[in-house]
């Protein structure tokens, strides 16, 4: 595996990774259909700004840069320590993304086994997260970094 570290997210490259992250997350909603496109980025600037309230200071929250050993960076991750259902020991992956030009080359399986080792050192026993059913690249890495489903939401659409 590829040689990686995690280190903070400075809070000037929080700004442009925040502005990142809602337009995806806007984005999987729309495709998964919970959300209609013409509201859905403000709703994930909402949530976002609810959940990281003092951005980079916010408690609880581990938002980290991977680095190659040179340094430079080649994604970002976001961990809760407290999970969203109260799940005791049990961390909450939010978003994990290579940059672009690094994906492809087994980066994403390093920077997840970094975030794991960091909130394992932070009194993790567990890591758990989501992923949109439409994001098959995702859900094959996780499945084959050993998650596991432990539930399951189903959609059919009555109107097609």
């Amino acid at each position: 595996m590829t040689e990686l570290d995690v280190r903070a997210m400075t809070p000037e490259e929080f700004d442009g990774w925040q502005a990142e992250l809602a337009a995806g997350y806007a984005q999987e909603h729309v495709t998964a259909g919970n959300w209609p496109a013409d509201e859905a980025l403000a709703r994930a600037r909402r949530a976002i700004a609810v959940q990281l309230p003092d951005g980079t200071a916010t408690p609880g929250e581990l938002l980290l840069v991977g680095v190659l050993p040179d340094g430079s960076p080649i994604g970002r991750l976001w961990i809760s320590l407290t999970h969203p259902r109260g799940l005791a020991n049990c961390a909450h992956l939010q978003d994990i993304a290579v940059v672009a030009d690094r994906r492809g080359q087994g980066l994403g399986r390093a920077l997840l086994a970094a975030g794991e080792r960091v909130a394992r050192e932070r009194g993790a026993h567990a890591l758990e997260l989501n992923v949109f059913g439409a994001n098959e690249t995702a859900a094959r890495l996780y499945r084959t970094s050993g998650y596991r489903v432990v539930t399951q939401q189903m959609r059919k659409d009555l109107l097609a």
